[in-house]
């Protein structure tokens, strides 16, 4: 793309570049390649194609910038919050070493089963068909499986973060509160913040909520709805003790109240298999589960499923059929395909075998360039919470971090409202396993200059 745009900037209008045979030589890529470079200036406008003739630079276009302001006072209070996933997306397009990132890096990701899936997917018969509206049945009854709730209780999502936006849109009026166990997910923050929900913290200790603040939070703020990720939690990765979840639920049925269950990191863990998902010990339909196979596979195979019972499930149903109809049939083809291939299970040994490791690398890291900063070991996921010194200015720290190439984000955007101490989530499923050292050797660097 570079060497196009160099040939196009050394020639004037009407001139011709060389050819597509001339440009494989040069650069050593195959036509694809070249193809899609010239599809892309020709959509920038820089060069235009004339069939049976050849590429040539287009006339350069200058438009003014038009006067916008009016669209201030036509959207008003805009309700979109992204609630720092703006921030985590700018960190992850630097060229810093990732410890930002939540998406596997490609050395852990099945990404030639998953081609082979799709392949096979695209060659079905009606593959490019309107699937039914709850999904592809073998693919509910996967999921019905993990999550140990019947078929007809699940239907196929877009991953975790469309299913949570259905769920708390459809389920509560703008202004409602909404209780989140913290430190918490941002994405699910932001969709209720972009709802006009009010979240509410109910603090988390090692062993995840603390059943005793939950009850006086449904009792105080007649919240009807807890966010919740009891396996694996982001950012620090705790489970729910399995003594609490009892009480998790009987409060949440006290109270009237649903528990949207963030199933994420169910494939993620570090050793013993974990916990069930807490759906399955729901007798009266309270849980809402969502879960996905992206962090498990790949970030662009959003494929997920909910499940609900009762009324509810129709409602949330009603709301992704206004959303978007449907989940891409092909799409879902290839994820039964994959999930239900010999490989699968091979590829999450290999896959927790490969976090456990990550996290030891980083452990010893720390151990090694930041004894001063403190954390719990994470039982499963993708991401450590750390503790900086008292004193110690979170986002000083992380824009320090960026300037010595290291992307880490700030605890802040995982909590609601004040916090005595500083944090930063740092994610080792995204960063090449031997890059690890350096990135926290220069972390190091950062926090001794705050």
């Amino acid at each position: 793309m570079a060497r196009l745009r160099q040939h196009a900037s050394l020639r004037r209008f009407g001139d011709p570049i060389p050819s597509s045979r001339q440009i494989m030589g040069e650069l050593g890529v195959g036509p694809v390649t070249v193809r899609r470079a010239v599809a892309q200036l020709v959509a920038e406008g820089l060069l235009t194609t004339r069939p049976g003739l050849g590429t040539f630079v287009s006339r350069p276009t200058t438009r003014a910038a038009p006067d916008t302001d009016w669209q201030h006072v036509s959207l008003g209070a805009s309700p979109v919050e992204p609630a720092g996933l703006d921030m985590i997306i700018r960190l992850r397009d630097t060229e810093a070493l990732p410890l930002a990132s939540g998406y596997p890096e490609p050395a852990i990701r099945p990404d030639g089963r998953i081609a082979a899936a799709m392949a096979r997917a695209a060659r079905r018969p009606e593959a490019w068909s309107t699937p039914p509206q709850a999904g592809l049945p073998e693919l509910r009854a996967w999921f019905a499986k993990q999550i140990g709730v019947d078929q007809e209780d699940v239907f196929i999502t877009p991953g975790c973060q469309g299913a949570l936006s259905a769920t708390m849109r459809g389920l509560l009026p703008s202004g409602s509160p909404v209780l989140f166990a913290t430190p918490t997910y941002p994405g699910a923050l932001a969709v209720a913040r972009s709802a006009g929900l009010v979240p509410i913290a109910v603090p988390c200790d090692s062993h995840g909520i603390r059943p005793d603040l939950l009850e006086r939070a449904f009792a105080t703020t007649g919240a009807r709805l807890l966010y919740l990720q009891p396996t694996f939690s982001n950012p620090d990765g705790h489970v729910l003790a399995s003594e609490r979840r009892a009480s998790v639920l009987a409060a949440a049925a006290a109270a009237g109240a649903f528990i949207l269950e963030d199933d994420w990191a169910r494939w993620l863990g570090h050793g013993p298999t974990p916990p069930p998902p807490l759906a399955r010990d729901d007798d009266g339909g309270h849980v809402i589960t969502v879960t996905s196979l992206t962090k498990a596979a790949a970030p662009s195979l959003r494929v997920g499923a909910l499940a609900a019972r009762g009324p509810v499930w129709h409602r949330i149903a009603s709301m992704r059929l206004v959303d978007d109809f449907f989940i891409s049939r092909p799409l879902q083809e290839a994820a039964v395909d994959l999930v239900t291939s010999a490989g699968w299970g091979s590829h999450l040994r290999t896959l927790s075998a490969s976090l456990r490791h990550r996290l030891e690398v980083l452990r010893a890291a720390l151990a090694k360039h930041l004894p001063v900063c403190p954390y719990d070991i994470p039982a499963g996921g993708i991401c450590l919470w750390l503790e900086l010194p008292a004193g110690v200015d979170e986002d000083v720290v992380v824009e320090r971090a960026l300037a010595h190439g290291v992307a880490v984000t700030p605890g802040r955007i995982y909590l609601i409202g004040e916090s005595e101490r500083s944090h930063l989530r740092l994610s080792f499923a995204s960063i090449d396993v031997g890059a690890i050292d350096t990135a926290i050797r220069r972390l190091a660097r950062a926090v001794g200059e705050s």
